[in-house]
């Protein structure tokens, strides 16, 4: 935000300067400007319009001599007052580009060997830059950098240097900035430093493969916090709340069955973590003293420090982040990142920005920041060294700790290029990995038509989005807590919901069914237990559970791709708040004894999983699949019957909201997998669907003809 002082000078092109003067300040007025470098330099403006504004006066001034990017500029007014003359809205330029173009990201950062060790960042609007060695002892010895022809600053340092902790120290607009190295993942305590290292130098945990997906609509996605699943206290593991706690198990966790021992029995094939990497919001000092979800960032590589057992010891949160991963593969668990890439806890403090101020943040040219994310800030995806930072600290995940999946938040702020090429280059690496976010339309500075919205969602053919649709529909409007949704009992949404249980594919929302997340819960509002409290008022707790088990069962026979909020399927409660993103342990963490209490919630829920991933017509691929073999339809305008098919079988399924009993009639027995109120028997043709449940009949299953291949196998078998 600019006039925050009397007088303030901005470089906002090669050709223009914005002078802006307080009207307390001379009244707002100059006749003349100047720029004087630290040479003694001058270089003349020339006045081309002066515009009022309530509060000040600002000048749009021409420049009348060349500018030398990286010189530390001052601005003197008519009156001999003086500012410093600082690098704004002139880095968005194309003049800019072409200047300084993008320079390899693997010759940034540290590096390491035992003879001697090589730093690099880069910024061409530096005036001066020292790396600051730091010992045990806080003392510090500067050492001086050299800016290159390529705007990159660069020393050599003789020596083994090896965990040996540092700091930039630079000049850029007039004063003294420090930061850690944004280009290094060793990164120490609330991101103060970085420190020497090389991932060669670590024992990396032994790599387990889980079973690779055939299509992403196998997945079925448990949000959770890393911090939340184990802050109960005595569910039997060492060090709660952190990395290593996540994936604990003995005797008591399975006993008592906590943490990974109770995500294992639920059936879900991946786990979304809510933001691990490092973000501003707990001091990692005293983890204990604050809470946060961590949608807050710090840095896009290092690591989140308090959930480390060491937070001092770079090292460790980059092993035990590492392990948990493997750990969790080798429990046939995939893990997906929730990455924040939208905004960063502080701009001013962040890393990047103290380098090459508002290069990597979304800005107009006359110094306004967007702020679609609401957070003050958005991070601009478009300038090639911004692009390549973000594509290269995904990447990185993937290559270093083998995740398999992205959840971006607030996507709606970046661009569709970006998430298309970090979907490209991660299926590269890995054919099933997954990308989505949430692509609300958010009001930022990034032009619509090129918007990582869901409304674009044709021009990024490998990514999905959280379906808001979905929600609405099936979990009842998220603005008004008391808007029911139809499992509640909302029959005015049949056809919406028709609509959802097949992808939106139908209604052209989205053009595959991968592409549509349907959800009813996620770490964002009320709980739908703490919604259907006031959507449901009234109704004995009895039916509210029967009501949050049939939504559940809506979400997990839709086409698409199933998302569960962690407790989802136990009725989690967060005692009637809706946004308890900085409200403690006691709101946010998993209550293991409440899922005692709501065992059989949990039964169902682990029947519902069960059943997706054994049908393979609940799973379709393409939209044509959908238009071909689902067809949704209804009993009395009330009751939803959903019947899908494939190469494989044939199903019918019933969602019945009410409290009356409705009565179906195949044209032949089918089998039934599942009957909430236990009102059929096992094989059935006369189809009775009980108040306020499920009902799922396989109608038929198709034999396959065998290939060649598996004749002469049988054949061979029965020799």
């Amino acid at each position: 935000m600019r006039m925050k002082d009397n007088l303030e000078c901005y470089i906002d092109g090669y050709n223009c300067v914005h002078v802006y003067i307080d009207k307390n300040f001379y009244q707002g007025n100059s006749q003349t400007f100047h720029l004087k470098d630290e040479h003694g330099e001058i270089v003349p403006l020339t006045i081309q319009e002066k515009t009022d504004n309530i509060t000040h006066i600002r000048y749009t001034c021409t420049v009348d001599a060349p500018l030398e990017i990286g010189r530390d500029y001052v601005l003197y007014s008519g009156h001999c007052r003086t500012a410093p003359a600082k690098y704004s809205h002139i880095v968005k330029t194309p003049e800019f580009a072409n200047a300084w173009p993008a320079v390899d990201l693997n010759t940034l950062g540290c590096h390491y060997t035992p003879e001697q060790t090589i730093f690099r960042f880069w910024s061409p609007v530096v005036s001066w830059a020292e790396l600051v060695l730091l010992d045990e002892e806080g003392n510090r010895q500067a050492v001086p950098m050299e800016r290159d022809e390529e705007g990159c600053w660069t020393v050599c340092v003789e020596g083994d240097l090896l965990h040996k902790l540092y700091r930039y120290r630079m000049n850029v607009n007039g004063s003294i900035r420090e930061c850690h190295d944004p280009y290094n993942l060793f990164t120490g305590v609330n991101t103060s430093c970085s420190q020497v290292n090389d991932l060669s130098l670590l024992k990396m945990p032994e790599r387990f493969k889980p079973k690779p997906m055939a299509h992403q609509t196998d997945a079925i996605i448990y949000e959770c916090s890393i911090r939340d699943m184990t802050a109960q206290k005595e569910i039997g593991v060492e060090n709660p709340k952190t990395f290593p706690a996540f994936v604990q198990e003995n005797a008591t966790t399975r006993q008592k069955r906590t943490g990974l021992s109770y995500i294992r029995e639920l059936g879900i094939t991946h786990v979304q973590l809510m933001p691990v990497l490092d973000f501003g919001s707990v001091d990692e000092e005293y983890p204990s003293l604050y809470y946060n979800w961590g949608y807050d960032p710090a840095s896009y590589r290092a690591l989140e420090g308090s959930y480390s057992t060491d937070p001092f010891d770079p090292e460790r949160r980059i092993l035990e982040f590492a392990q948990m991963v493997q750990k969790l593969h080798e429990a046939g668990i995939k893990v997906t990142l929730d990455l924040v890439f939208n905004h960063v806890w502080n701009r001013d403090g962040y890393a990047l920005e103290n380098m090459v101020p508002d290069y990597f943040f979304l800005m107009d040219s006359l110094g306004n920041y967007s702020n679609g994310s609401y957070c003050g800030n958005d991070i601009d995806s478009r300038p090639e060294m911004s692009r390549r930072y973000l594509i290269d600290a995904a990447m990185q995940l993937i290559d270093v700790f083998d995740v398999d999946g992205f959840r971006f938040d607030l996507m709606g702020v970046l661009d569709c290029s970006l998430l298309n090429t970090i979907a490209e280059e991660a299926k590269k690496r890995k054919p099933d990995f997954m990308i989505y976010g949430e692509g609300w339309d958010m009001p930022s500075f990034v032009p619509h038509d090129i918007r990582a919205s869901q409304n674009n969602q044709a021009k990024m053919p490998l990514v999905g989005h959280f379906s808001d649709r979905f929600r609405e529909v099936i979990r009842g409007s998220s603005g008004q807590i008391s808007d029911a949704g139809y499992p509640a009992g909302n029959l005015g949404l049949l056809h919406d919901a028709k609509q959802v249980m097949c992808a939106s594919v139908l209604e052209g929302r989205y053009d595959a069914p991968f592409k549509a997340v349907n959800y009813i819960e996620c770490h964002d509002n009320h709980t739908l237990w703490d919604k259907n409290r006031k959507a449901c008022e009234g109704m004995p707790r009895s039916e509210r559970i029967r009501r949050q088990v049939l939504a559940n069962a809506m979400v997990l026979f839709a086409q698409g791709i199933p998302f569960i909020h962690s407790g989802q399927e136990f009725g989690r409660t967060k005692n009637n708040l809706d946004n308890t993103y900085n409200r403690s342990d006691h709101y946010n963490m998993i209550d293991y004894h409440r899922r005692d209490t709501m065992e059989p919630m949990v039964d169902q829920f682990k029947e519902l999983v069960k059943i997706r991933r054994e049908h393979s017509s609940l799973r379709l691929t393409s939209s044509e699949a959908i238009m071909h073999n689902v067809h949704v339809s209804d009993l009395d305008s009330k009751v939803l019957v959903y019947q899908t098919q494939d190469e494989n079988e044939k199903m019918i399924l019933f969602f019945n909201p009410t409290h009356e009993t409705f009565h179906y009639d195949l044209t032949k027995e089918g089998e039934v997998l599942y009957d909430v109120n236990r009102l059929n028997e096992k094989q059935a043709r006369h189809i009775q669907i009980g108040p306020i449940g499920t009902v799922v009949v396989l109608e038929e299953t198709f034999e396959k003809p065998q290939t060649a291949e598996e004749a002469e196998a049988s054949v061979s078998k029965a020799a």
